[in-house]
């Protein structure tokens, strides 16, 4: 239009500046139509935020969840009770402030499933009469006993601790009416060093009828043949990890747990040394980490000579 002005008039415009007055005018309309577009850009692809700083397409908001066996396992477990807080793990022993005393970890019921003479073994997966391995998600158990007596705090050498539990179908050895008689799975004991630590590799337990999941744990020392000292109690895993795990070949073959640990009443209830009058379970948390396809259990077991002692 301005060229055409320009040549009504007789005015002889240089081919050069014709050139340039196109060139602006084409460069202006395409930024026009270049700021459109962006606009509109959120429009086409929304972003919702999540509540951890994530964002996340809505083009990807109906995609398919991943099957239960690739899901990631829940972060560590956070729970830890007062006992196993002030012992560490790097073997000492720290009592928390003197003004307050220290009675010790508190102990549950055996329960009907204990026998005794087990195999003296890290390993507790398999079974010595047919060499069959329990199969399920291996657990690192490392538990570490302290001795306390007048106000002093120190490892527990050479103590005998066992532990058993059941299988990823809630199953346990050694017993009648599950038809496992004469089988030794998932049953062991181990001696305490010098820093007073046992370390056992187990699977991840199942969960049976009427209670939350858990490992069954028995202290004892003795002079010669007779016996010196017995603690006995139960440990227990964080809900959320427990629904996860059940997720996984081969729990997932015996469905979800049907007791949380506040629908248990052995967790719930007191101990049996009368320590804690209600939850005693709350103190007996296991600290869990995950370590890639396994997970590492940690438990500090604090020990009263006055608590303990038969």
């Amino acid at each position: 239009m301005i060229t055409m002005i320009l040549r009504r008039n007789k005015l002889k415009i240089p081919s050069i500046i014709t050139i340039s007055t196109k060139a602006v005018i084409i460069l202006s309309l395409t930024l026009i139509l270049t700021y459109s577009t962006f606009v509109n850009l959120p429009n086409s692809f929304a972003q919702t935020t999540t509540g951890t700083n994530q964002t996340t397409s809505s083009l990807t908001s109906t995609a398919t969840p991943p099957p239960p066996s690739s899901r990631p396992f829940p972060p560590p477990s956070a729970e830890l009770s007062a006992s196993q807080i002030s012992a560490s793990t790097n073997k000492t022993c720290r009592l928390i402030p003197s003004s307050m005393k220290l009675q010790g970890t508190p102990q549950q019921t055996e329960g009907p499933y204990f026998v005794d003479g087990m195999p003296n073994r890290s390993d507790i997966r398999s079974d010595p009469s047919d060499s069959s391995v329990q199969q399920g998600i291996p657990l690192h158990l490392v538990v570490h006993i302290y001795s306390i007596d007048n106000g002093s705090c120190t490892p527990l050498k050479g103590a005998r601790v066992d532990i058993w539990h059941a299988n990823s179908q809630g199953v346990y050895s050694g017993v009648k009416d599950q038809g496992t008689m004469g089988k030794k799975f998932l049953r062991g004991y181990q001696m305490t060093d010098n820093n007073g630590t046992v370390r056992f590799i187990t699977i991840y337990p199942g969960w049976y009828q009427g209670r939350a999941i858990h490992i069954h744990d028995k202290v004892r020392t003795f002079n010669g043949s007779e016996k010196t000292l017995e603690w006995t109690a139960q440990i227990y895993f964080n809900n959320s990890i427990n629904q996860q795990v059940s997720m996984q070949p081969p729990y997932s073959n015996h469905g979800p747990p049907q007791t949380t640990n506040e629908q248990d009443g052995i967790y719930t209830g007191a101990s049996t040394d009368g320590m804690i009058p209600r939850n005693s379970g709350e103190h007996l948390m296991l600290n869990l980490t995950k370590d890639k396809q396994s997970y590492l259990g940690t438990f500090n077991i604090v020990l009263n000579s006055g608590q303990s002692s038969r």
